[in-house]
């Protein structure tokens, strides 16, 4: 399915809602007593409304990684179609920024959330430049400052012109995320860079991976690809076909470069390293790109156009007869230079993706919810009609009958939810039990680190040397610790410093002795960086797969809640076809896409309740993290033992572990219960449904007997114009099924 039938089913579908809206105003409105129809009538058009707005601000999230100096800002702009991200030889990316699209002619506008704000900060609107200055001024002091205003997060407002005639795209957010390179800027908090990447990566709808065309085998790439495919390879296996690997700035070859081809297969056998199976790999010219479609816009600068007859012209020269060669202007060549940039390439796949994939997955999703809404119409339509037919004494003997099913489903129901609160319990020590083995772990791991030190502090140093082997604890097997290796580097330079400290005839090879209160406190700052970077990466991987974890299993135990609700749903679906003989439609307990709120949402909100309530900083989840080390004072120096500082290190994991505890509970028990009064709603609004119809037409049947004919001409009309918009429904999803069955 390609952008351009999305687009006329969206329509459609807008269209067939509003139009069901109408419907049910005019319904209600034609009633001799409309106000008696609020609890039924009223709530499925809330329903459509809700719907439709759902079809409207669905978000599409495109996440863009790359390391620096990859042009990552530069293919940014080529896509929104405005130089207004500054590009510069340093990393700008201090922190997620989403590019929201906004219809061509509203003005552009930069928005700033900080940690503890409820309300955003504007930086600037209005003109490209302007928000481009302002925005790196920004960067360049968050930078300096080491985000001293705790900035979490840039919102830029503005059209993005590929999306120009999709407004049925109008949730598009490019996501730009820190890359390796912000990970170990040591003025930043890395951990907070690295969640916001990670939580970006689950949660977007394609990935794109911007590599530089002269440098993809760096280093950089490769750490971030051994993150991607280490310790997210279940999910990239999942999500392949939605990854792009961008190999940019191809413009930059030269006639004694190899083909580009022979670059993309070089790639593409190097991503299949990493385990990447058949990788999806566009070459670009990202400059190229923008500046062809500035100048096709006339929003191009003479910095712009000279650039681009600088790097580009030269090669669109037409050489005459005489061997003179004639250049034409910018704008002639604009639309050329564009096309051979290959971003257009790029935006088609982007987008088809997103609407062969998400967007056809709404698309059903707000069918389904149309389609449900008009068969209780009909339902209702039908009961009433049967109500008007038969006799006022049966009907409320069926009324009395009813009511007795509604009290057992009710009962049901509860039974239900007590299941469901054992499932929550069972979900709540598992993941204490996976966040207790963290803690274990991480504790192990800090103790054998130190214990190496201890080896290594008498012996010859040498940083490249292995140490000996560990003996095994004798109550058991070692924990797993292929997540919590420490990096060589850090504990290279972590043994260098402390062992500036040693004393040479120290007879205890624990005891470090420091000559005075400023190689304490260099000591205590060595210990707790080190210390600090190892389980806060170490958390970041463990939050990154507990919480894709938990979305599965969360899934899973909706499908559960799902099944027993829709049985006793469709006992009553049943009971009323029986007892009033008339053909009732299945009534499907739904959680749609758009019911679906992520996981990541709830950790965050109950995160940020945990601190306040503890009105501490955000020690929860392993952020921030310092241990007070003891330091014994013998007058002429100073002594810290390791033994004393591993206790202390232990029963800080044990104290932030709690505050995670605390949060996972309060996560898992929130979400289950609002998944739960999802499906618990939907049933509880069908039974009370025919409660109140049952109610109503034995009051009518008693005031308005008079009126039976006119009472069911009425009726049979409206049913026969109902008629209409579900044929349409019908239609539209055998439309959507031939596009594309859904996905497993």
């Amino acid at each position: 399915m390609s952008s351009q039938p999305f687009q006329a089913a969206y329509d459609s579908l807008h269209n067939l809602g509003t139009l069901l809206v109408q419907f049910l105003q005019n319904l209600r409105a034609k009633q001799v007593a409309p106000e008696e129809d609020r609890s039924s009538l009223q709530d499925l058009e809330l329903e459509i409304q809700q719907a439709l707005a759902a079809l409207k601000e669905q978000r599409y999230q495109v996440a863009v990684i790359a390391a620096m100096k990859a042009g990552k800002s530069t293919f940014l702009n080529a896509l929104i179609g405005a130089d207004v991200l500054a590009s510069e030889t340093e990393s700008c990316t201090v922190c997620r920024t989403e590019i929201k699209a906004i219809a061509p002619g509203e003005i552009p506008y930069l928005l700033e959330y900080r940690e503890n704000e409820r309300h955003p900060v504007t930086l600037a609107q209005g003109d490209s430049h302007l928000i481009r200055q302002q925005f790196l001024q920004r960067t360049h002091w968050i930078r300096t400052t080491g985000n001293r205003d705790r900035t979490t997060r840039f919102e830029l407002y503005h059209p993005i012109l590929a999306l120009t005639p999709y407004t049925a795209l109008n949730g598009f957010t490019l996501v730009d995320t820190p890359g390796p390179n912000e990970w170990r800027d040591t003025t930043l908090d890395t951990l907070s860079l690295r969640e916001t990447t990670f939580e970006a990566l689950r949660n977007c709808d394609v990935i794109l991976f911007i590599l530089d065309y002269s440098s993809f085998k760096e280093s950089t790439n490769s750490e971030l690809l051994r993150q991607l495919t280490q310790e997210r390879g279940e999910f990239l296996n999942r999500s392949q076909r939605a990854i792009y690997f961008i190999l940019n700035k191809i413009d930059r070859k030269t006639e004694e470069d190899r083909p580009i081809a022979h670059v993309i297969d070089d790639l593409r056998r190097s991503l299949q390293e990493f385990g990447i199976d058949n990788p999806i790999v566009y070459p670009a010219s990202a400059w190229q790109g923008l500046l062809a479609k500035l100048i096709q816009n006339d929003t191009a600068t003479d910095i712009h156009l000279k650039d681009f007859k600088r790097f580009f012209s030269g090669r669109y020269a037409q050489e005459t007869p005489n061997g003179d060669l004639i250049l034409p202007s910018p704008k002639k060549l604009a639309h050329q230079a564009l096309k051979d940039s290959l971003i257009p390439n790029i935006e088609r796949s982007i987008l088809s993706d997103i609407v062969r994939n998400s967007g056809w997955n709404l698309l059903r999703d707000i069918t389904a919810r149309l389609d449900r809404s008009a068969h209780a119409v009909e339902d209702i339509l039908n009961t009433r009609i049967k109500g008007w037919s038969m006799e006022i004494k049966p009907l409320r003997q069926k009324m009395e009958a009813y009511k007795r099913l509604a009290k057992n489903a009710i009962v049901q129901i509860r039974g239900v939810k007590r299941l469901v609160e054992d499932q929550e319990q069972k979900l709540v020590e598992q993941f204490r039990w996976q966040i207790t083995d963290f803690a274990t772990r991480a504790k192990l791991a800090i103790q054998q680190e130190f214990e190496l030190f201890v080896q290594y502090r008498f012996s010859d140093f040498n940083p490249y040397a292995s140490p000996e082997p560990q003996d095994q604890p004798e109550d058991g097997a070692t924990p797993d610790l292929v997540n919590f290796s420490v990096p060589q580097k850090l504990a290279d330079s972590f043994k260098k410093v402390v062992r500036n400290f040693v004393v040479e005839d120290a007879e205890d090879p624990y005891v470090i002795q420091c000559q005075s209160e400023a190689e304490v406190e260099q000591v205590k700052a060595d210990i707790n960086r080190f210390c600090s970077l190892l389980i806060k990466d170490w958390w970041t991987n463990t939050q990154d797969q507990l919480s894709r974890h938990g979305t599965q299993i969360r899934r899973e135990l909706v499908d559960e809640m799902q099944r027993n609700i829709q049985h006793i749903s469709d006992e009553l679906s049943e009971y009323l076809g029986d007892a009033l003989q008339i053909s009732m439609n299945i009534n499907p307990i739904q959680m749609l896409i758009f019911d679906f709120q992520g996981i990541d949402t709830q950790v965050q909100r109950q995160t940020e309740n945990y601190s306040r309530w503890t009105r501490e900083k955000k020690t929860a989840l392993c952020r921030d993290y310092e241990v007070d080390i003891q330091v014994d004072d013998h007058r002429s120096y100073y002594e810290i033992d390791l033994r004393q500082t591993i206790e202390a290190i232990q029963r800080e994991i044990d104290a932030q572990t709690r505050g995670s505890l605390i949060v996972v509970e309060r996560v898992i028990k929130q979400q289950v219960g609002e998944d739960f009064a999802v499906v618990e709603k939907q049933i509880n609004d069908y039974i009370n449904r025919f409660l109140l119809e049952f109610e109503r037409l034995v009051k009518e049947r008693e005031t308005r007997e008079a009126q039976v004919d006119q009472i069911l001409a009425f009726l049979e009309l409206q049913k026969q114009g109902l008629d209409r918009y579900l044929v349409k429904l019908s239609e539209l999803q055998r439309l959507l099924d031939s596009w594309r069955s859904p996905s497993v």
